[in-house]
């Protein structure tokens, strides 16, 4: 049995998933041996496939399934993930453009450490000079956003992509309060099992809100310890999103879907959680902004 099975789901990412597989590759992920763990690509019936011999350069031993009847929702393709893994722990991608910070799956195997029922989130970056909703408007786009790559070197340390990157909308108010969602979600496999995986229901393009409703309902377990990876998050990669890129995000469609599944509307997540990792120097601008928002914070309470 391996100790930890990372699951990344992907749709018609030509570009963006090889990326994604070399940041988790052993070659760029510290202080955890190849045989430790496995990764799992599940594609969601991409119309332009990916480059399999790219990613296998990298992870040669990459499990990789593909849908045979895709859907809209990513979510039907996370759960067969779930289903696949063979890890003692499991961690959920639901973005496949969604890169690794170098010491993410080390930090989050030493998480589960500390409780018995953890839930270990991480925060969101949007690579460019802010949110990618925001940046697509001024003529960001992957032509520019390849050359910014290029030029941090970020092969050579993949810290360095916190350099060249902004928070994500989800993660506003910096490491030390909780974010709206966690785009790289590590659970016990018997935790996953439990609560049954991701919710079905949600069935609107992207998955809606379902990456944040598995959030929320996950924090507001009594049960569970919450640890936050500090100094260690994903860096989305820009690609037409139909949520993180799109000029008029399906939001309103996202919140019918929630509320008529839920019965109410989606309450970010408020608990106070551990804060577990490092800070490289490369993540200290984040960590100084971070703290004055929470210094605000506290002062208009």
């Amino acid at each position: 049995m391996k100790k930890l099975s990372v699951i990344v789901v992907s749709y018609n990412m030509t570009r963006e998933l090889p990326r994604t597989i070399r940041s988790l590759s052993p070659s760029m992920q510290r202080d955890i041996a190849a045989e430790d763990y496995e990764v799992i690509v599940v594609d969601n019936g991409s119309v332009h496939p990916f480059d399999e011999a790219e990613c296998r350069r990298w992870i040669p031993d990459l499990i990789v399934h593909h849908i045979e009847h895709p859907t809209q929702s990513p979510v039907p393709a996370i759960n067969k993930g779930l289903a696949m893994a063979r890890g003692e722990i499991v961690g959920v991608f639901i973005d496949g453009a969604r890169m690794a910070s170098p010491g993410m799956l080390a930090a989050a195997r030493l998480a589960f450490r500390l409780h018995e029922r953890p839930v270990v989130g991480t925060l969101a970056f949007h690579l460019g000079p802010k949110v990618q909703m925001d940046s697509v408007k001024n003529g960001y786009n992957q032509a520019v956003e390849d050359e910014l790559l290029k030029s941090s070197k970020w092969e050579e340390d993949s810290y360095r992509l916190f350099e060249i990157s902004a928070f994500a909308g989800s993660s506003d108010r910096g490491w030390f309060d909780l974010p709206a969602e966690a785009n790289a979600l590590f659970l016990k496999a018997g935790h996953w099992r439990e609560i049954g995986g991701y919710d079905a229901a949600f069935v609107t393009p992207g998955g809606g809100l379902a990456n944040l409703d598995i959030w929320e309902r996950l924090c507001a377990d009594p049960s569970s310890c919450v640890i936050m990876l500090l100094g260690e998050a994903t860096f989305h990669q820009v690609h037409g999103g139909v949520a993180t890129n799109s000029l008029n995000p399906p939001q309103a469609l996202f919140a019918e879907e929630y509320h008529r599944i839920r019965g109410h509307g989606y309450v970010r997540p408020n608990r106070q959680a551990i804060f577990l990792g490092s800070a490289p120097r490369a993540v200290l601008a984040s960590i100084e902004l971070s703290a004055a928002m929470a210094r605000a914070h506290v002062r208009s309470e």
